[in-house]
C-alpha cells in the first residue's frame, strides 16, 4: 500500500497533521506518501485505504531481492501491471470504544452488482438478493 494505510481527514482534504519528533516523511521512490504511525485519538476522522498497486518502483527491488522474490506469483503480477492497482476507501469517525465507518456506499460484490443494474442505494431488503 504505497499510499499508506490512510490520513487524517481535516481542513485539507488530505490532512498530514504533522510528524512525531524525529520522524520524516519517507524519500524512498514510491513511498512519498506513507503516512507515519500515530496515535489514534477519539473524535479524529481518518480514512483506511485498503489497495493492491502494481508499481514498478516498488515490485523491482522485490523481484531482484532472493528473499522476498519467493512470495509472489510473477507471471499474475505481468498480466495486472497495465492495470495500475485498486483501492477501496472508507472515512471513519474514532470513538472512545472502536470507529464508525461514514462511507456509504456498496461493498460486497452482490451489493456492487446490483446497484450497477440499477438498484436504488441504499439497497432495500426486497431489492437485494444475495448470490
Amino acid at each position: 500500500m504505497p499510499h499508506g494505510l490512510g490520513h487524517l481527514l481535516g481542513i485539507d482534504t488530505h490532512d498530514p497533521g504533522g510528524y512525531p519528533e524525529g520522524l520524516e516523511r519517507p524519500k524512498e521512490p514510491g513511498l512519498s506518501s506513507l503516512r507515519t504511525v500515530r496515535e489514534l485519538k477519539e473524535g479524529m476522522v481518518i480514512t483506511v485505504e485498503p489497495g493492491c498497486y502494481f508499481i514498478d518502483a516498488l515490485l523491482i527491488p522485490a523481484r531482484d531481492d532472493p528473499v522476498s522474490s519467493k512470495f509472489f506469483n510473477w507471471e499474475e503480477i505481468e498480466k495486472y501491471k497495465s492495470f495500475g492497482g485498486v483501492r477501496i476507501e472508507s472515512d471513519v469517525y474514532v470513538t472512545a470504544h472502536g470507529c464508525m465507518n461514514l462511507t456509504n456506499c456498496p461493498r460486497e460484490t452482490w451489493e456492487i452488482e446490483a446497484v450497477m443494474a440499477g438498484a436504488p442505494w441504499p439497497l432495500r431488503a426486497s431489492t437485494a438478493i444475495a448470490s
